[in-house]
C-alpha cells in the first residue's frame, strides 16, 4: 500500500467529500451483501423448496430496489471522488502559480520551461487518479472485505477463515511489487519531462536550428528521447498486466478454494444450502474491492511519482525577506538611497554586488552602465524587489523597502526591459496589463506616446490584433514600443528602462528618445544602458565594474576623468 503524507494533507479541505466517497462505497457493499441474501433466499425457495415465483415476488422487488440503490450510491461516490480530486487540483495550481510568483523570475533561470511546464498541467492531471480512484479504493479495499467477514462468521464459521487466511495474499503482492512499480513510475515520469522540455527547447530554437543545420542532429535526439520514453512506458505496463494478472490468479484462487470447501460440505451436509448459496454469491464481491485496488494501484502511482516533482516546487526555498513587510506608501516623492548593498548568488556563490552606495534623487535620471556582468540587472532586480540584499539595505526616504508590501512598492514602478514580455493576447490587452482599468482613450494615448499608434491602426483588426505567443508577430522594436506604452500607461512614479532603444533604427531611437523625455519629466529614473547615445541626457551616471562602482558623475564630467566611463565610450565608438 502507499500513502503519501504530503498527498494526504491535501485532502484538509475536502474531508466532508471525501468522507462521503468512503460512506457511499460502504453502503454500495451493503446493498450488495443484502442482494446476495435475497438471491440465495430466493434459489432456496423456488429450487429446492419448490415455492412458486408469486411466493417470492416480493424478495425480487427488493432485489430490484436494491440494484438502483446500488446505482445511485456508486453514482454519488464516484461524483463525490471527482469532486474531491478536481478540487484539489485546483487547489495544486493555484499554489503552484503562487508559490512560483514569489519565487521570482530567478527562480526560472534555472529552470527547463518545458519541464515546468509538464510539472504544472500534465503533473497535476496524474494526481487525479490518485485522490478519485486509488486513495477512496484503498480505503474500501480495506472496508468492504471486512464488513462482508462480520456477515460471514454468523453464517459460517469455516468460511469466515478461509476468506481470513487467502485475503491477504493480494496485498501482501501488492506490497512486494510497490517498489519495482514506485521505480518504474519515477523513471517514466522523469523521461516524460526530459522529453518535453526537449521538445520545447527545439520549438524555440526552430530558426536558429535551421540557420546552423542542425535540424536534422535534433530529430535524431528527439528520436533517442521518444524511445527511451516508449521503454519506461512499456516498463510500467509490463509490470502493470504481469501484476494484474497475479492478482486475477490469486482472487480466482481464492473464490476456487471457497467454492470446493463449500461443496465438499454440501455433499456432506455440513452446510445449509441457503447459507452456501449466500457464501458462494458474496464471495467473489469479497475479493472484487482488492481485485480493483491493484487494477488502480499503478494509476495511483503514476500520481505519487508526478507529485514528487510538484513538491520539488514548493520546496523550492523562497527568497529570504528579513521583515514581515506591511507598509504602503503615502508619500511616492523621496529619495531612493541604495546603503552598502551587496548580493551574492547561490549556489555557486557568485558576487554580483559588493558595498554600494548609491542616491536616486526624486525627479532625476540615472543611467548605470558597465560591461556585460558587471551587476546591472542584479540592482535593478533588487530595486523591483525580485531579490533582497544580503547585506546592507535599500531606503526610499527614511523607510527600508524591506518593511514595504513588495506589491505595493512595485505599484510605484513602471518597468521596460530589454525583452519585454507579450502574452498571446490583444494588443490592447499587453499594452493594458499595467492599468487594467484604462480606458481605451487612455491605452491609444499611451500607444501614440511609444510610437506604435500608426503601425496598430494599419491592422486589419488594429488594437484586436492578436500577437501570438511572445509577441511573434511582432518585431523586436514593436514589441519594445509595446512595453514602453505599458509604462506610459502606468504613469507610475519611478521608472526603470533596460535599454529601451534596442532592436530599433536610428530613426526610430531618435523620436523614442524623445519620447521618453516627455515620459521621465518628474520621475525617478534609472537607465539601464548598454547602448550609450541613451545615456548623454542623465543627471548622473553609475559605471559599474566587477560588482563594484568605479565611478559616478555626469556624461560630461566622467569623459573628461578618462576612466572607465570614457573606455566604454570609446569602445562603443569603435563598434559604431
Amino acid at each position: 500500500m502507499h500513502f503519501d503524507r504530503r498527498l494526504l494533507k491535501l485532502l484538509s479541505g475536502s474531508k466532508p467529500a471525501f468522507a462521503m466517497t468512503i460512506l457511499f462505497g460502504f453502503l454500495g457493499a451493503l446493498c450488495v451483501i443484502g442482494q446476495a441474501q435475497i438471491l440465495s433466499t430466493i434459489i432456496h425457495r423456488v429450487f429446492l423448496e419448490k415455492q412458486s415465483l408469486a411466493s417470492v415476488f416480493h424478495f425480487l422487488g427488493y432485489f430490484a430496489g436494491l440494484s438502483g440503490l446500488l446505482f445511485v450510491l456508486r453514482w454519488f461516490g464516484t461524483n463525490r471522488a471527482t469532486e474531491v480530486s478536481a478540487t484539489i487540483m485546483m487547489q495544486l495550481r493555484k499554489g503552484l502559480s503562487a508559490h512560483l510568483t514569489r519565487l521570482g523570475p530567478n527562480y526560472l533561470k534555472n529552470e527547463r520551461s518545458g519541464e515546468l511546464n509538464t510539472t504544472l498541467i500534465a503533473g497535476i492531471e496524474k494526481i487525479d487518479a490518485y485522490f478519485s480512484q486509488f486513495l477512496p479504493q484503498l480505503f474500501l479495499a480495506v472496508l468492504i472485505p471486512l464488513t462482508i467477514l462480520v456477515f460471514i462468521f454468523p453464517a459460517d464459521v469455516l468460511s469466515g477463515f478461509v476468506f481470513l487466511l487467502t485475503a491477504p495474499l493480494i496485498p501482501i503482492f501488492i506490497v512486494l511489487i510497490g517498489s519495482t512499480a514506485a521505480r518504474l513510475n519515477d523513471k517514466q515520469w522523469q523521461t516524460l519531462s526530459r522529453m518535453s522540455a526537449h521538445f520545447l527547447d527545439v520549438l524555440q530554437g526552430l530558426t536558429t536550428l535551421k540557420l546552423f543545420g542542425r535540424s536534422t542532429e535534433q530529430i535524431k535526439t528527439i528520436s533517442e528521447i521518444s524511445r527511451d520514453f516508449r521503454h519506461a512506458t512499456m516498463d510500467v505496463l509490463k509490470i502493470a498486466f504481469l501484476s494484474a494478472l497475479v492478482l486475477e490468479i490469486v482472487a480466482t484462487i481464492g473464490i476456487a478454494l471457497i467454492a470446493v470447501e463449500i461443496g465438499l460440505r454440501l455433499l456432506h451436509d455440513k452446510i445449509a444450502f441457503e447459507q452456501a448459496m449466500f457464501i458462494l454469491i458474496v464471495a467473489p464481491e469479497f475479493f472484487a474491492p482488492v481485485r480493483q485496488l491493484g487494477a488502480r494501484y499503478h494509476a495511483g502511482m503514476e500520481g505519487v511519482a508526478a507529485a514528487r516533482r510538484i513538491f520539488a516546487v514548493f520546496d523550492s526555498p523562497l527568497p529570504e525577506i528579513p521583515n514581515n513587510p506591511s507598509l504602503h506608501l503615502k508619500n511616492t516623492n523621496s529619495i531612493l538611497r541604495f546603503e552598502h548593498v551587496s548580493y551574492t548568488y547561490k549556489p555557486d556563490n557568485r558576487c554580483a554586488l559588493s558595498d554600494i552606495s548609491l542616491e536616486l534623487q526624486p525627479g532625476t535620471i540615472t543611467a548605470l552602465v558597465g560591461k556585460s556582468g558587471a551587476g546591472k540587472t542584479t540592482l535593478s532586480h533588487l530595486l523591483l524587489q525580485f531579490l533582497y540584499p544580503e547585506n546592507g539595505a535599500i531606503f526610499f526616504g527614511d523607510t527600508n523597502l524591506q518593511d514595504i508590501d513588495a506589491q505595493n512598492w512595485r505599484d510605484q514602478i513602471a518597468w521596460v526591459p530589454q525583452n519585454p514580455y507579450l502574452f498571446n493576447r490583444t494588443i490592447a490587452d499587453n499594452i493594458r496589463l499595467s492599468n487594467p482599468a484604462a480606458s481605451d482613450k487612455l491605452v491609444r494615448e499611451a500607444a501614440g506616446q511609444a510610437h506604435i499608434h500608426e503601425f496598430i491602426e494599419k491592422l486589419p483588426e488594429g488594437y484586436e490584433t492578436q500577437i501570438g505567443e511572445r509577441g511573434a508577430r511582432l518585431s523586436g522594436g514593436q514589441a519594445q514600443r509595446l512595453a514602453l506604452a505599458r509604462a506610459f500607461l502606468k504613469d507610475a512614479p519611478i521608472l526603470i528602462l533596460d535599454e529601451p532603444t534596442a532592436n530599433m533604427d536610428p530613426r526610430l531611437e531618435r523620436q523614442m528618445l524623445d519620447s521618453m523625455q516627455h515620459l521621465m519629466a518628474g520621475r525617478t529614473v534609472l537607465i539601464i544602458a548598454h547602448r550609450l547615445n541613451t545615456v548623454r541626457f542623465a543627471d548622473q551616471v553609475v559605471v559599474l565594474s566587477a560588482g563594484r562602482i568605479a565611478e559616478i558623475g555626469t556624461h560630461r564630467s566622467l569623459l573628461n576623468k578618462n576612466g572607465p566611463y570614457a573606455e566604454l565610450i570609446r569602445a562603443a565608438e569603435v563598434a559604431a
